[in-house]
């Protein structure tokens, strides 16, 4: 590389992360392939409209890239091309949700989603993403009990509330949902059903996780968490007589976005078709057990974990521990010093600011990718404990002077 400014930070950032352990539950560590796609020369080419309808001349092989990725994204789900279609030119998550709403839900209608503050995520509602601008927000939250979604209190919510689209799929909820009460709730108040399955999606094509296909009328997701892509996404819809997919299509362009970037559609296909392998199956069942095993390590350690335990690939560790322990803030900080990353996140009912919330959130997704094994998850969870616990002592002994 002639820019050795640039070649050197690069050269850093792949030091840094072979140097660490990664625990981001939205990070995953791409194939050789994903990343020989990624930086090809379909980056060159212009290509705005959809395959067979471009603004541009030279698409004929644009064309067939962009259709590959369709199929085999369908394919990494077990779709019928007969009952569901796939837009793959989303940029990334955000701006996927955007489009579906663009598409589906008049201006100032209402969007039910969960509160950021109990798992969702931004573009689920909250105030300050358009999603919370341009249409009314109606939040849902967690049980306080059990720190579970409460499906009878969300059917009554959604029937007062009438909302046009419920969404269904978090960035911080480590349980299972149950997809098909979902369907029964926005059948009930008569929304569209919406599932932003971005952090289970490589779970949902491995067979790990429970599939939201079935029951959902639109389906969002990444492509660089659990299913080990490019940083993309992509929109299903499913094909009746609502032509989902001629709304959204035309949200995603031109309502958003101009010429997709097709370097990283054809990075996105490499990653469909990875995930359509049996060796996948393995890494997705590999994911949970460890999820689990880094768990229940931690409850044995004395740490309290949101809902008590994980279905998925990520937990919620509760480092504040009613005023006893150090805010999230702290302990991820001390974790990096340590070579373990991590992020600060709020946890239900959080009582501290967002930029100190009382947790953090811990993924097993990047490490398994590495070959990590539950005797591994073990030792990093003994590590996690030692490196808080020496930080709590040192508290402890400032506040005795």
């Amino acid at each position: 590389m002639k820019d050795k400014e640039i070649e050197k930070l690069i050269k850093n950032e792949t030091s840094r992360q072979k140097k660490v352990i990664n625990l981001i539950a939205s990070e995953n560590f791409v194939s050789r392939d994903v990343l020989a796609a990624l930086g090809s020369t379909p980056t060159n080419k212009y290509a705005e409209g959809y395959p067979g309808k471009r603004y541009y001349g030279g698409n004929t092989i644009s064309d067939k890239i962009e259709s590959l990725c369709q199929r085999r994204a369908l394919k990494a789900f077990h779709l019928s091309p007969r009952k569901w279609e796939v837009n793959v030119q989303p940029l990334s998550g955000s701006p996927a949700n955007i489009a579906v709403y663009l598409a589906l839900v008049p201006q100032g209608k209402k969007i039910m989603g969960m509160s950021l503050a109990h798992g969702g995520h931004l573009t689920h509602g909250h105030n300050v993403s358009a999603a919370g601008i341009f249409w009314r927000a109606v939040k849902y939250e967690v049980d306080p009990k059990t720190e579970t979604l409460n499906y009878r209190k969300l059917k009554k919510q959604a029937l007062k509330e009438k909302p046009v689209v419920i969404v269904a799929g978090y960035t911080a909820y480590p349980r299972v949902i149950h997809w098909k009460k979902f369907r029964e709730i926005a059948d009930a108040c008569g929304a569209y059903l919406m599932v932003d399955m971005s952090h289970v999606a490589g779970l949902i094509a491995g067979g790990a996780f429970p599939s939201p296909f079935p029951y959902a009328d639109i389906v969002t997701t990444t492509v660089h968490k659990t299913l080990r892509g490019p940083r993309s996404a992509c929109i299903f819809s499913k094909i009746d007589d609502r032509q989902l997919g001629k709304k959204i299509n035309k949200a995603v362009f031109p309502g958003l976005q101009g010429g997709p970037h097709l370097n990283q559609i054809a990075a996105a296909a490499v990653a469909f078709r990875e995930a359509s392998q049996p060796a996948f199956k393995r890494y997705a069942r590999q994911v949970i057990k460890n999820t689990k095993t880094l768990g229940t390590e931690l409850q044995k350690l004395g740490w309290r974990l949101v809902s008590g335990g994980t279905d998925s690939h990520l937990l919620l560790l509760d480092t504040w521990l009613l005023g006893k322990g150090i805010g999230g803030k702290e302990a991820s900080e001390c974790l990096e010093r340590a070579g373990i990353i991590a992020n600060m996140n709020a946890i239900p009912f959080d009582t501290r600011k967002p930029f100190d919330p009382s947790g953090i959130r811990l993924g097993t997704a990047a490490e398994t990718t590495r070959g990590k094994k539950e005797k591994d998850m073990k030792k990093i969870a003994r590590r996690i404990d030692a490196v808080l616990r020496k930080r709590m002592r040192k508290h402890s002994q400032q506040n005795t002077f």
